[in-house]
């Protein structure tokens, strides 16, 4: 079958000459799948008259027109075309594909973005004249696609209506006339105004005269009479568009991409008014008369129809709740069940937490990314930037969505993971998310749905997708199938969080799922999950999990689209939380004096970068603040949870505490914090527990599940069993320390503060510590532990011990307050110690201070790669037993200026003659850049008059690598070579590299400018850096300024020839200092070898030579060694 097809739908591009000539196109025979023809070039609109004649015998050729107004399209046509292709088989997988073809021809906010000059290549003698014409018979036979509510019961005796002639948003639209004619304008200076972007409502229009007139044409021929402007869409594809239709004397619509007119700006109307096209209420939005509604679409996909997404988009006040309200009043109407479910989802979410619960502080959120933690482990765990790399997601978390939902490829599920310890405030930050979009914060997203994983840990029970959307969240909803169809329809503007994704380890193996279930069949839970993450179920949404970065489900996450990091309080951001929790309690009288007792124990206010500690410290401080004036904080972390604990243990039944410690510590075991009613003892014990804020039923929880408040105190419990129960082996309580070998240990660790409790509860005094707790009835069995791990403490050897588990066994000791324990720990400690790779957290970095100032000796830190922070790393740099530390060179140099503009003078002083770059090895450009910043800040600070002298970290560097690698290597070196001059005491330049420099004949041109200033370098390293004959007579150019110091010279593996080869020969004899020369693995044949050799033979002082290379015959390389046995052949 043939068919004379029109221009590619969307375009309709004018033939310069104004042709009106059609296309011709041809199509084979309709063979294969529906999908193949999806995927051909064919035009769409010929594809529907193709199926509509296919029954017709004898029919050999069907005529369309390049005019879409006349084409024979109707939706009956279109509607029996979609169902067979429903039914076929393999086109279920491109209905996405259709989709994404009726958005882009139909849907107006596809067109942005695109040129906005149309008429740029349209020059002023290419005129749109009168060839441009419709034969009669076509304009009768046709038909015009009709409104659905304008169609009549008998769609074969329905008549098109008539083409009004409109001015559609920065649109021109307007009959061609012959007899009427407009001079050839800019179209901003036809309406007499500058180009300038507006917003208008839809149904706002405009109206303007267009005069006669007979001057001759030049570009564009308008009728006589007022056009209407009706606000659409902003942008269109760069070109003219042609659309013809009938009556009302209409031969063609033109339609210019230009500036709306402003109504101050058109003159006032007169003649005949032409009304703007209806909007037809099943495509909200549109004004196309070719779009199809959705009662056209049967079971299609609509993320091509117009919704939310055209308006919501603009930007929000963040502060004003009211304004999803406001907005949602300008869009176009969901169906009514949609709306109502849609305010009662908003009103779920904005509802803010009352009291010290509603308080939230604005925490950075890092970019983050996984890595393996060795290179023997498949385990993958959080990179450690440094401090000054970390990048930090710009604009917050509304802009940080939005930057990532731009970044993902269409119809594709969206993945993206928010990171951190416990503690650190994630299921705050995933109800902050939900508010977000409850105020509007959030446009890009019609439906936020927050389930909290511990509500899908039911492994036996059924579910579907409408499940977990409506039913499973902290408040159940109530939804019509009808919401849930429409929400199928958008899965793009779903967002789904998924918060404490750690919790659904019992669900493993969900992640590689050989297939998914479909929408309505109810499935498993592993089922339902693993659809969601194959990108089977609600394909396009965007799936937001938070998680703790440990365990096994978070090494799959490795892959997500995006992966952040919680940061928690900065030191600052605790004290301000302090006070406005008191503010908040109704005692501001209060504040300052428990901002007071905080200040007085550093050691909780480093804890307190974590805001579940940092509330449990204000909520000890409000108990003992209303006791009397005479209170004072703990110093541990066992003797806060032990103050928060000891009242409320007291007044419970006898033993009850210990039954809820045993609870903690078996779910513990199996990585759970959620139990059932029926898994307490008692009924007493469980009211107890309830009363006091142990356990609470957490949100979306059914009213038998009950869950530990907070992470920690779950750990304390456990350590509380571990200490109470004689079921423990003595021998095996040393195992709990986590010290050891994981192969050794009797369980993985999972309540990673276990440890610190632990000891806290077994050393430290009975009356204020296990006593205030359980009674001195466990005295005996306490004693007994502590002599257990009082020996094994004395046995170790710190200096043994990996980074983590000494700065573990730094946190053990503290907890203890066991003054022979800390002394023989701290003693013990290695007079170099490297953290490099370790995170070091602000308690950390207090802990290993407090020990480095009680060992009584001198110590030498590496700090690189430990993500520590300005404070924690000046208050380590200012130990007075801290000769030397290594840092990021970044941090480094942001401490001294810190240092200097708070006039820290001595502290500056200290920093600055206690760091150390030795030896540096370049591996970035970043590396280049900061090592500059460096020595600039040594320039400054020589120019200045009250310092003076170098920096020691400069004067002091002898051996300096440089490995990038050929593509960022030629980039970096120019870079190297300006400031290599600076480093007056280098012995040792290395510029090899595995993946080979390439610094070639520039790079070692600049390198021998620097010699003559280098003058300690002993050791110079140039190999494999595709060095030719030039770079080698440059080279042997500047070597003579190294004779007095140089001992070794490598140029190996380069392509050195003859000639560079007889320039290196002719420098030899002057270098007297040299000693070892290779020239290996290059391009110099046996003429070569022989100057070399020659050389040589006037160089007592040389003691090797290392030359052979494959382009020298073996024999005369022999014969040479022969006759010097200080070549070498190896």
């Amino acid at each position: 079958m043939r068919c004379l097809a029109p221009h590619p739908a969307g375009s309709y591009l004018l033939e310069p000459q104004g042709s009106s000539q059609c296309a011709t196109m041809e199509l084979g025979p309709l063979e294969g799948s529906y999908l193949e023809l999806l995927n051909s070039d064919a035009d769409p609109l010929c594809l529907y008259h193709i199926y509509d004649q296919m029954d017709l015998a004898g029919e050999e050729e069907i005529e369309l027109y390049s005019e879409p107004d006349t084409d024979t399209i109707n939706c009956d046509q279109f509607s029996r075309l979609l169902c067979d292709m429903e039914g076929d088989e393999e086109t279920k997988e491109a209905y996405a594909n259709i989709a994404e073809l009726d958005q882009y021809v139909f849907q107006d906010s596809q067109l942005e973005g695109l040129s906005k000059d149309i008429f740029k290549h349209i020059g002023p003698d290419e005129v749109i004249g009168d060839s441009m014409e419709m034969p009669a018979e076509v304009g009768q036979k046709s038909q015009k696609r009709p409104f659905p509510e304008e169609l009549p019961a008998d769609l074969k005796h329905w008549k098109p209506a008539e083409p009004p002639a409109v001015v559609t948003g920065s649109f021109l639209v307007g009959p061609v006339s012959s007899s009427s004619t407009l001079p050839c304008l800019p179209l901003p200076a036809l309406f007499n105004q500058e180009p300038a972007s507006s917003r208008m409502c839809l149904e706002e229009t405009h109206q303007m005269p267009m005069p006669s007139s007979s001057s001759s044409l030049s570009c564009l021929n308008l009728p006589e009479g007022p056009v209407q402007f009706v606000p659409t869409v902003s942008t269109l594809p760069q070109g003219l568009w042609q659309i013809s239709g009938t009556g009302t004397g209409v031969s063609s619509i033109f339609i210019y991409h230009g500036e709306v007119p402003q109504a101050s700006q058109v003159p006032p109307p007169s003649g005949l008014t032409v009304h703007g096209l209806p909007t037809s209420p099943d495509r909200p939005g549109s004004t196309s008369p070719f779009a199809p509604s959705a009662t056209d679409l049967p079971s299609m996909p609509e993320p091509a129809l117009t919704s939310r997404a055209n308006v919501t988009e603009h930007k929000t006040s963040p502060t004003q709740c009211q304004a999803a309200g406001e907005v949602s009043n300008k869009l176009p109407k969901w169906p009514e069940p949609v709306e109502q479910f849609y305010r009662s989802l908003q009103d779920t979410y904005q509802a803010e937490p009352a009291g010290p619960d509603g308080i939230l502080m604005e925490v950075d959120l890092v970019q983050a990314r996984l890595e393996r933690s060795s290179s023997k482990s498949l385990e993958r765990e959080l990179a450690t930037p440094d401090w000054a790399e970390r990048q930090l997601a710009q604009g917050g978390l509304a802009e940080g969505l939005l930057a990532a939902k731009e970044r993902r490829r269409p119809r594709e599920t969206q993945v993206i993971a928010m990171l951190g310890k416990a503690g650190q405030g994630k299921s705050y930050w995933a109800g902050a998310v939900s508010r977000a979009w409850a105020c509007g914060r959030l446009p890009q997203y019609d439906f936020v749905f927050s389930v909290p994983c511990h509500c899908l840990n039911r492994p036996g029970d059924v579910y579907r997708l409408q499940d977990l959307l409506f039913s499973l969240g902290p408040r159940p909803l109530l939804a019509a199938d009808e919401v849930f169809s429409h929400i199928m329809k958008r899965p793009d503007r779903v967002l789904l969080i998924l918060d404490a994704f750690e919790e659904l380890e019992a669900q493993d193996g969900f992640l590689h799922s050989t297939c998914g279930p479909a929408p309505a069949e109810p499935c498993s839970l592993r089922g339902l999950l693993a659809g969601l993450f194959q990108k089977k179920l609600l394909r396009g949404c965007t799936l937001l999990l938070t998680a703790r970065p440990r365990g096994r489900l978070v090494q799959n996450l490795s892959k997500a689209d995006a992966l952040f990091e919680l940061s928690g309080f900065s030191m600052e951001q605790a004290q301000a939380y302090v006070m406005r929790y008191f503010e908040c309690s109704g005692m501001t009288e209060h504040q300052d004096r428990a901002l007071a007792l905080l200040r007085d124990r550093p050691f909780l206010l480093s804890h307190s970068h974590s805001p579940t500690l940092c509330r449990a410290v204000c909520q000890l401080l409000e108990a003992l603040l209303e006791l009397g004036e005479d209170a004072e904080l703990p110093s541990t972390l066992t003797g806060l949870y032990v103050g928060l604990l000891g009242r409320a243990a007291l007044s419970g039944p006898p033993g009850a505490l210990a039954e809820l410690a045993k609870l903690a510590w078996e779910l513990g075991r199996r990585h759970q914090s959620t139990l059932q009613e029926d898994q307490f003892p008692s009924a007493d014990v469980r009211t107890w527990a309830m009363a006091k804020g142990l356990v609470q039923h957490p949100p979306g929880a059914t009213e038998s599940e009950l869950a530990f408040p907070s992470f920690l105190l779950q750990c304390f419990l456990g350590a509380l069993w571990l200490t109470l129960s004689g079921e423990i082996k003595d021998k095996e309580l040393p195992q709990y320390l986590a010290l050891t070998p994981r192969k050794k240990r009797p369980y993985d660790n999972w309540l990673e503060g276990v440890p610190r409790f632990l000891t806290g509860l077994i050393f430290q005094p009975r009356a204020r510590c296990l006593g205030a707790l359980v009674g001195p009835s466990v005295t005996a069995l306490a004693d007994r532990k502590q002599k257990v791990l009082a020996r094994y403490l004395k046995r170790l050897q710190p200096g043994t011990l990996r980074a983590r588990q000494l700065l573990e066994l730094l946190h053990c000791t503290h907890e203890a307050e066991e003054a022979g324990i800390w002394q023989h720990v701290v003693q013990e400690l290695p007079a170099r110690l490297s953290f490099l790779g370790t995170r070091l957290m602000p308690p950390d970095a207090h802990v290993l201070g407090k020990a480095l100032e009680a060992a009584g000796q001198d110590f030498s830190l590496d700090l690189r790669s430990t993500g520590i922070d300005p404070s924690g790393l000046g208050s380590l740099v200012g130990l007075s037993c801290v000769t030397h530390f290594r840092a990021a060179l970044s941090d480094t140099v942001a401490l001294w200026e810190s240092l200097r503009q708070h006039g820290q003078t001595e502290l500056l002083q200290a920093a600055e003659e206690k760091f150390t770059i030795e030896p540096f090895k370049a591996k970035s450009l970043k590396d280049v850049e900061d090592l500059g910043k460096l020595v600039q800040t040594q320039r400054t600070r020589s120019s200045s008059e009250d310092t003076a002298g170098e920096l020691p970290a400069v004067r002091d560097l002898k051996k300096l690598e440089f490995a990038l690698g050929p593509i960022s290597g030629p980039q970096a070196f120019p870079k190297l070579v300006q400031i290599l001059t600076a480093f007056s005491s280098l012995q040792h330049l290395d510029l090899d590299a595995l993946s080979e420099n390439k610094i070639g004949d520039e790079g070692v041109s600049q390198l021998s400018a620097t010699f003559p200033q280098l003058k300690s370098l002993e050791t110079l390293n140039l190999s494999q850096n595709s060095i030719t004959d030039l770079g080698a007579y440059k080279l042997a150019e500047g070597l003579p300024s190294l004779a007095a110091s140089l001992l070794r010279l490598s140029l190996y593996n380069n392509c050195i020839c003859d000639m560079g080869a007889e320039s290196l020969a002719r420098v030899l004899p002057d270098m007297v200092s040299l000693r070892v020369m290779d020239v290996q693995y290059n391009k110099f044949t046996a003429a070569g070898a022989q100057q070399l050799a020659a050389s040589l033979r006037k160089c007592p002082h040389v003691e090797t030579l290392a030359m052979w290379t494959p382009t020298i015959p073996f024999s005369v390389q022999e014969h040479l060694q022969q006759q010097d046995s200080r070549i070498s052949l190896r």
